[in-house]
């Protein structure tokens, strides 16, 4: 019987190439994390900084110097990031060199609420601390509890959307009849808003006013400005 010495050698090398492969894989699996890469969504880390992660995964045993690729739970990792008060989400991954990255996105303020223990209102509606590295520059609530934060969120969640609006509206009062006031910068005048109802008429109602009041240098004329009738604003002067 004549052997074919061509699929014997090509046998050989398969095998080979499959050893050789398995061989890099296993190698690869057990080099130690040489660097850990953050990367902030936005090129923002204004609330936390990158020493700040790095100390969380040490203080929870992930020392990326002394881990090796093939231990390493990314779940677990990320869990951990997603833990922190500043963050809203956290995406962690392993690249073939060695190199644990981890994508951030920041939790977002969209107001600061004053209180015993101030705080902020994140954008998802959720009580946020404030951060020892950075001051957000949004509209200041006073006058609520916790239990009314997803009463006042439909009004900030428009406030920030709304460029005009934004610019113009520093603070927002809850009174004690549960109606709310705002504040409007460089302006002596207070917004009664009412309840949190209609947001987009009278929004829009109120800018309206403002743009004629601005146009005829009235602005300083008026004390309060009524926002809560349907078709018109009600405005009182000084």
């Amino acid at each position: 019987m004549k052997i074919n010495w061509n699929y014997i050698k090509g046998f050989l090398l398969i095998g080979a190439v499959f050893f050789l492969f398995a061989f890099a894989e296993k190698r690869s699996n057990s080099r130690k994390i040489s660097e850990v890469s953050l990367q902030f969504t936005n090129s923002e880390n204004l609330y936390v900084t990158e020493e700040a992660v790095n100390k969380l995964l040490i203080q929870n045993h992930v020392e990326v110097a002394t881990v090796v690729k093939d231990t390493l739970d990314l779940n677990r990792v990320e869990s951990i990031l997603d833990a922190h008060d500043m963050i809203e989400k956290a995406e962690v991954f392993m690249s073939v060199d060695g190199k644990m990255g981890a994508s951030i996105t920041q939790r977002k303020p969209i107001g600061r609420v004053l209180a015993a223990r101030p705080y902020y209102i994140d954008r998802k509606g959720e009580k946020m601390p404030l951060s020892t590295f950075y001051s957000a520059r949004v509209p200041v609530v006073s006058g609520i509890r916790e239990e009314h934060l997803s009463e006042v969120f439909p009004l900030l969640d428009h406030i920030r959307n709304d460029p005009f609006m934004a610019v113009h509206v520093t603070g927002i009062n809850r009174l004690a009849n549960g109606m709310y006031e705002l504040e409007v910068r460089k302006q002596d005048f207070a917004v009664h808003f009412g309840k949190i109802e209609d947001i987009e008429r009278k929004t829009t109602n109120f800018k309206a006013f403002y743009q004629k009041a601005m146009k005829d240098k009235k602005l300083n004329a008026y004390k309060k400005v009524n926002l809560q009738f349907k078709d018109q604003v009600v405005s009182t002067k000084k």
